[in-house]
C-alpha cells in the first residue's frame, strides 16, 4: 500500500552524553513511499535517504532551524536517492555513500530507476565514500555496520537509542532479496548479527513503514520464528 508523501514520525531522544536533545522526523516521500529521516540537535542536521519530494524535505528543514551537514545514504536504490542532487546543491552539503554502491548512482540499471520510475535517474558523485566507522558531526555521532543483503552494499546507522535500518529490517518484516545483488541467506546474517546485537528498546527506523523496535522483531518477526 502507498502513502502519501507526508510526516511518517516525530520523536524527541535524550542522548545520556552531555544531555544533547536529539531530534528525528520521518517523511515519506515518493511514489514508492519511501522515509526519508532528518536528525537533527539544536546546530546540525543531517538527512538520511531523501528518496524524492526535494520541496517537502526542504520546508521541514526550514522549521528545525538547523543546518543541514551532510546526506548519507544507506543504499542507493532509485526510490532513496531522488531529491539528492538539489538538496545537495541548495545546501551545498557532501554524499556520503558506501564504496559498493558509489557506482549505482549513474546506473538507472543498477539503482533500479528503469525498473521502478520506467525513466533513468542519476545522481551526481558522492564527495565520500563511507567506511565502517564512527562519525560525528558536530554532537550528532553514530556507527556505520555493514546490513548486506536488499543490495550488496547496504548500510544501517546505530545512534545511541536508535537504529536507522534502510530497508533491511522492516516492522514485522525485511527487504526484498530478488533484485540485483539481493541474498536472503545474507540478509538474514546481517539483521542477526548487526541489528539483532543491538538492546531491545533500541527504535528501528526503516526505510519503508512504520518504526519497530528490535525487541519486537526479535519475538514475532515471522523471518526470525
Amino acid at each position: 500500500m502507498l502513502c502519501l508523501p507526508g510526516i511518517l514520525s516525530y520523536t524527541k531522544y535524550m542522548k545520556l552524553r552531555g544531555g544533547v536533545i536529539m531530534h528525528v522526523i520521518g517523511l515519506v516521500t515518493g511514489s514508492l513511499a519511501e522515509n526519508c529521516y532528518l536528525i537533527w540537535n539544536n546546530q546540525t542536521l543531517l538527512i538520511i535517504d531523501p528518496g524524492d519530494d526535494p520541496a517537502l524535505i526542504k520546508e521541514k528543514i526550514t522549521t528545525t532551524q538547523a543546518k543541514p551537514a551532510a546526506i548519507l545514504l544507506t543504499h542507493t536504490h532509485c526510490d532513496h536517492i531522488g531529491a539528492v542532487d538539489e538538496l545537495r546543491d541548495y545546501y551545498h552539503i557532501p554524499l556520503y555513500v558506501s564504496p559498493l554502491e558509489a557506482g549505482w548512482l549513474q546506473d538507472p540499471v543498477l539503482n533500479l530507476s528503469l525498473q521502478f520510475l520506467g525513466r533513468p535517474l542519476t545522481v551526481k558523485d558522492a564527495e565520500y565514500e563511507f567506511t565502517l566507522d564512527n562519525y560525528t558531526f558536530d554532537d550528532l555521532s553514530f556507527k556505520v555496520v555493514p546490513t548486506p543483503g536488499h543490495s550488496s552494499g547496504s548500510l544501517s546507522f546505530v545512534f545511541e537509542n536508535f537504529v536507522i535500518a534502510g530497508d533491511s529490517l522492516f516492522n514485522g518484516s525485511i527487504g526484498r532479496t530478488d533484485l540485483v545483488t539481493g541474498n536472503f541467506e545474507q540478509l538474514i546474517h546481517s539483521i542477526q548479527t548487526q541489528l539483532f546485537t543491538l538492546g531491545d528498546d533500541f527504535i528501528v527506523y526503516p526505510g519503508h513503514g512504520d518504526q519497530t523496535t528490535i525487541g519486537k522483531e526479535k519475538k514475532t518477526n515471522p523471518f526470525f520464528n
